[in-house]
């Protein structure tokens, strides 16, 4: 055991220092947000390795870590093996909030009453049947129950865990924050909550919102904002730190850690929007067809209305030949993890050319093994079924019905258990039903289209297209390379801290390359209401990208 203050994080990685003085709290809960490629879990990690390492969570105590699927909440355990070292990892326990809420139902099944009561060997499933079985989403309301009734429950939790992590908290539903609050609140443990809010970047308990609104009040958590995207080459991250200089000075690292030539950011200035759109599509087809990018790794970001500002743009791309998506007009299907599982089950099934849907699909498939040895068997057992269903789908004309037959094969075998746990709102209600009939409606749409089946499924959430979207829309995702369209005073009219966020928002979605639109004229598009045509460009913005060269 070391002391705290003589604690550094392990392996000799850097942490930016809101994460080193998240990693270190010994006093107060945490409400730590952050967008993707800030190291959540690393942080999480090596908050593990001091507490432990420190006896902050001492001897016989625990960690909980509780997350929301099954291959995050063993990439965490995995990570603290890796920086604990295993006798110091097993001391944190790493569920999702399910498997956590069933072992809480398998030790104080005899609390269950009435109604409620269950055989020890009862199981899970559908339908419900009393005593014998009971459904996935019975599991939290139960283990609430328990807890809320018995107080040697609710002692055995608290007597066995000084602290708890939260991972990916804006997903948590409020039953399963009511099973937070019952188990912890009022007590001296510090839980740890950990998420993207998906809409301010700021880290002061006002800018947060929803469930991380109130676990800060309820368990009077200390706000926290990890800015840093690792993931962003040297030159970006440069731009961006130079912008958490203003926003929250104590969160920015010293220039020289970022040092470094990789990455690009570019000013493309244009005498009116016509000429912006004509150039961009150009450069954006040279990106794709010369340069190899990937047009799904190419993001158009607007302040707002993509369809006013992007308009003479989305114009000039199908001249070139080039997809695109207009994020703001295509429903949420596409991005649903339950429609994109399905999608891609199909397109491995259909074609052998599918090497991202099979990474995908893989990666699912195999996070929902309960054995980690028995990892190898349960992946040659699933290439049996795919190489089955190709088999199938090769001796019979595929059309509409042998696709739907073939994804309803594929679920029953997966399991309602483990589809749900894809997303958070596949608990509540009818949802998840609701997801799988739209997607394969759609499905026998796209091949009343397009009779090839590889190429309907292709079409279906268009993933090899340019994505034009809204700052808003764009958060949690991350791009090869973004064009942040119109760099304007005129268009970042609104209250200077709020858009100077968002703005961060955007310029941080680019790995490599970024570049940044101004036009001294923007002609009114139709339905426009608020418009200024002349244009000035926005010296703020722009100088955090001349500056840090």
């Amino acid at each position: 055991m070391i002391k705290a203050e003589a604690w550094r994080p392990c392996d000799g990685l850097v942490l930016e220092p809101n994460a080193l003085r998240a990693a270190r709290e010994t006093q107060r809960s945490l409400a730590l947000t952050a967008g993707p490629g800030a190291g959540k879990t690393e942080m999480l990690a090596q908050r593990a390795d001091f507490l432990l390492r420190t006896a902050t969570c001492r001897y016989p105590q625990r960690i909980l870590a509780i997350s929301f699927k099954v291959d995050a909440s063993r990439n965490l355990k995995d990570r603290v093996r890796r920086r604990c070292g295993p006798e110091l990892a097993a001391r944190l326990d790493s569920h999702t909030f399910h498997a956590f809420a069933k072992r809480l139902i398998d030790r104080f099944r005899p609390v269950l009453t009435g109604t409620d009561a269950l055989d020890a060997d009862y199981t899970i499933g559908k339908p419900k049947v009393q005593r014998r079985q009971i459904e996935f989403e019975d599991m939290i309301p139960l283990a609430a129950q328990i807890l809320t009734g018995s107080e040697v429950a609710r002692n055995a939790v608290r007597q066995t865990y000084s602290h708890v992590f939260l991972d990916e908290f804006q997903d948590c539903t409020d039953t399963q924050y009511a099973l937070i609050r019952i188990a912890f609140l009022g007590t001296g443990i510090q839980l740890t909550a950990v998420g993207d809010t998906k809409q301010r970047i700021m880290g002061w308990a006002g800018a947060l919102e929803g469930v991380f609104q109130n676990f800060a009040q309820d368990f009077n958590a200390l706000p926290v904002n990890l800015y840093q995207n690792f993931r962003s080459q040297p030159r970006l991250r440069r731009m961006q730190n130079a912008m958490v200089k203003v926003m929250d000075p104590k969160a920015a690292v010293p220039d020289a850690e970022l040092a470094g030539p990789g990455g690009s950011i570019e000013v493309l200035e244009f005498d009116d929007s016509q000429q912006e759109a004509e150039d961009l599509a150009e450069m954006i087809g040279a990106w794709i067809d010369a340069e190899g990018i990937t047009p799904s790794e190419v993001a158009v970001l607007v302040s707002k209305q993509p369809e006013l500002y992007a308009d003479r743009l989305m114009a000039e791309l199908p001249k070139r030949a080039i997809p695109f998506r207009n994020e703001q007009s295509l429903q949420d299907l596409s991005t649903e993890p339950a429609a994109r599982l399905i999608v891609d089950f199909l397109a491995v099934v259909v074609s052998d050319r599918e090497p991202d849907a099979y990474g995908r699909l893989m990666a699912v498939l195999l996070a929902t093994g309960l054995d980690e040895d028995a990892a190898y068997e349960l992946r040659a057992s699933w290439h049996r079924f795919i190489d089955g269903a190709r088999e199938q789908t090769r001796q019979a004309d595929i059309d509409a019905g042998a696709l739907r037959k073939t994804a309803n094969e594929f679920l029953a075998l997966l399991g309602r258990e483990a589809v749900a746990a894809l997303s958070a709102d596949y608990e509540r209600g009818g949802r998840l039903e609701e997801v799988i009939a739209q997607t394969l409606e759609r499905i026998d749409e796209l091949l009343q289209i397009d009779d090839d089946p590889a190429q309907a499924l292709s079409r279906f959430s268009e993933d090899s297209a340019v994505r034009i979207m809204t700052i808003h829309k764009s958060k949690g995702l991350e791009f090869d390379t973004v064009v942040m369209l119109g760099v304007e005073r005129q268009t970042y009219w609104g209250d200077p801290t709020e858009e100077r966020a968002a703005y961060f928002v955007g310029v941080s979605r680019a790995k490599r390359h970024l570049w940044m639109t101004v036009a001294e004229r923007r002609e009114r598009p139709a339905g426009a209401r608020r418009w200024d045509e002349a244009r000035t460009a926005h010296a703020e913005f722009l100088g955090y990208a001349t500056t840090t060269a």
